[in-house]
């Protein structure tokens, strides 16, 4: 049974921020829950030895006794000191009289960061002295009594935002720097975020939250997978790169809805977006189309988006991957700024130019190019020779910058030929300004977009750090990206097929008939979510027919069909048509509140390298633990010394 209109009330008021009220709220929880029209307030001091936290405190609680636990941020002169607990600081004065000399023992002698509780008065501060900058800036604390709970010792940096710490030495003291306001407000927004998904899905849409288990089997293509050892001579375990399988497996069992917070785990080194375990928020439904599955995720966010934030809008944008290639140079555009790429190849059908000439004589050559704004007069000429060696070095292309002042051609001799008509056809197509500059590139089609896509983001990275604002930082531009190819040739044998996604995708209804005549040019029914730029979420409509699946696998893919053929079996079984998407929630978290890296976002993550630097992670094991899993580690000392002999 739901209740879909007192949650939904609780939610909200859980969303807005947080503040007790002077009144006690305790009383039967059943009866408040069912009085929808009063919100309930989350109570913070319920079950613990303070009345009060140090952030809430006001006017309006002026003369009440209160008792406050926290960690002494800052002490002045020995005679106030700034108390902070998770909800905020509160000023709280030493008393001074020799009746507590005890009490100002305790809280002067105190090192800073050290843990105490006192009980007082709230008085209002002296006229004039109030702080503005403050929540709690019109009151103090008079200190009656104070308790040392806890003493701390040196530290190895300081508990301020503004103090700039090595990512490193915040991993090793992860402890301390969850203390910091911005990593407070990181971990309390994704926990509120994810409340408000789970009362979205569960309790409006009637999905089931379920779990499904971290230790499974191997599964072929896709990223590498943790293996686990087992009691069992040469047998493994797998961590699951995603619940994929068992997703499935829950839509052939009639569960119709299935939701999860779930862990995944690649075995692959971690980067700024990325690491060796992360969180998907993870979504399959039965009986489902494409358009459903996106009005759901659309309605998901809109939901459970921060109010401190300007609101979703909704339906979001959407763009075929050969339309994102061929305008922005990737699957995952960034669409809060311009400087698309511009087809141009009917502008030099007749040049002179030998590199644009070769590209158009072959079957899939095109000139393309893209305009940087004001880029003659934010660009230096290293610049132009930076971009041009990356284009040279990372893509095999000669880029060509072409300046509408015919002055300022650097180290562009080429750009001599184009002719007058040439280059205002240029200006008519591009729409260019005098001070823009054009990057000009010819070759294979998917190439060429490629580069001038990297190329687009490094350039407006470098404008933006000369002052050009191209991307607002406040907006969150969502996007879907669908018809993505079905298959991809394998970069090692290009004759040999690879999933685009994974082997799990359903053909584009339309291209079902390709799967036996020219499979390279099937469709796949697979969407991506970006947002400002970065994928945040994928999914798909799935194969649901035994027979279609095992040909993908076995003939098309050629893989060991054996090792799937727990699933094989069950869609042979009735299951049902099915769909789901998977969110990146880290990734998610880290675009909403603007962090450097999804490290910012999760409360132990582990280093660049995949190392959890605060426990000494990943660590050897003695020979005698590995014993009853049959495993004995080869170092390579021990192979230089066989080789030796």
């Amino acid at each position: 049974m739901y209740f879909p209109s007192w949650l939904s009330q609780l939610y909200r008021g859980l969303s807005r921020p947080i503040r007790r009220t002077t009144q006690p709220i305790w009383g039967s929880l059943y009866r408040s829950l069912l009085q929808s029209s009063q919100r309930r307030i989350p109570e913070f001091s319920s079950f613990v030895v303070r009345t009060n936290t140090c952030g809430e405190l006001r006017s309006s609680h002026l003369g009440q006794e209160v008792t406050l636990c926290g960690w002494i941020q800052y002490r002045r002169q020995n005679t106030f000191l700034v108390l902070r607990d998770f909800d905020g600081l509160v000023q709280v004065i030493i008393p001074q009289d020799e009746s507590a000399a005890s009490v100002k023992k305790i809280l002067c002698e105190a090192p800073v960061e050290s843990v105490v509780q006192v009980s007082g008065t709230v008085i209002s501060r002296p006229a004039g002295q109030e702080n503005p900058k403050m929540p709690t800036g019109e009151i103090e604390i008079k200190v009656k009594t104070a308790e040392l709970l806890n003493a701390c010792k040196k530290l190895p940096f300081e508990i301020k935002d503004f103090v700039k710490k090595t990512e490193a030495l915040r991993l090793q003291y992860r402890y301390l720097d969850l203390r910091s306001f911005q990593m407070q407000y990181n971990l309390r927004l994704r926990s509120q975020m994810v409340m408000k998904m789970r009362e979205y899905l569960c309790n409006l849409h009637g999905f089931v939250d379920i779990e499904t288990p971290t230790l499974f089997k191997r599964t072929p293509g896709g990223a590498k997978e943790f293996l686990v050892p087992s009691r069992e001579p040469g047998k493994f375990y797998s961590l699951p790169q995603s619940p994929q399988q068992f997703k499935q497996l829950l839509m052939v069992g009639g569960l119709d809805r299935y939701f999860q917070v779930a862990r995944c785990y690649r075995d692959e080194g971690s980067r700024p977006d990325r690491q060796p375990e992360f969180t998907q928020i993870d979504i399959e439904m039965s009986f489902v189309d494409q358009t459903g599955i996106q009005s759901l995720i659309e309605g998901l966010l809109q939901y459970s988006w921060p109010n401190d934030k300007d609101p979703v809008v909704v339906p979001f944008p959407t763009m075929t991957f050969a339309e994102a290639l061929a305008t922005y140079g990737t699957d995952k555009p960034d669409t809060r700024f311009g400087m698309k790429i511009i087809d141009i190849s009917d502008v030099f059908r007749n040049t002179e130019i030998g590199f644009l000439q070769d590209a158009l004589s072959k079957p899939h050559g095109t000139v393309k190019a893209i305009c940087i704004p004001e880029g003659a007069k934010y660009l230096k000429r290293k610049d132009i020779e930076s971009i041009r060696k990356f284009a040279a070095d990372h893509f095999n292309q000669e880029i060509l910058p072409v300046f509408l002042n015919a002055n300022r051609n650097w180290n562009s001799p080429v750009a001599n030929f184009i002719m007058e008509s040439q280059r205002l056809e240029l200006i008519r197509l591009m729409e260019t300004q005098e001070e823009d500059v054009v990057l000009l590139t010819a070759g294979e089609h998917n190439k060429a977009c490629s580069l001038l896509g990297k190329l687009r983001l490094e350039c407006a990275d470098l404008l933006e750090t000369r002052g050009v604002v191209l991307r607002d930082p406040t907006l969150f531009s969502f996007l879907w990206v669908v018809d993505f190819p079905l298959f991809l040739p394998k970069e090692e044998n290009p004759r040999e097929l690879e999933s685009a996604h994974h082997p799990f995708t359903a053909p584009h209804p339309s291209d079902i008939h390709l799967l036996y005549t020219e499979p390279k040019k099937a469709r796949s029914q697979h969407y991506d979510l970006v947002l400002n730029g970065n994928e945040i979420g994928g999914g798909s409509i799935r194969i649901h027919n035994a027979e279609l699946q095992r040909y993908i696998l076995a003939t098309l893919l050629k893989e060991d069909v054996k090792m799937l053929s727990h699933l094989l079996q069950a869609l042979d079984y009735g299951a049902p048509p099915h769909g789901g998407i998977a969110l990146g929630l880290d990734r998610l978290i880290c675009l909403v509140t603007g962090s450097p890296s999804i490290r910012d976002v999760i409360a132990f993550p582990k280093s660049f390298r995949g190392h959890d630097l605060m426990s000494n992670t990943p660590d050897s094991v003695p020979p005698e633990e590995l014993k009853p899993y049959h495993i004995r580690v080869s170092r390579p000392t021990d192979s230089k010394a066989e080789r030796a002999h």
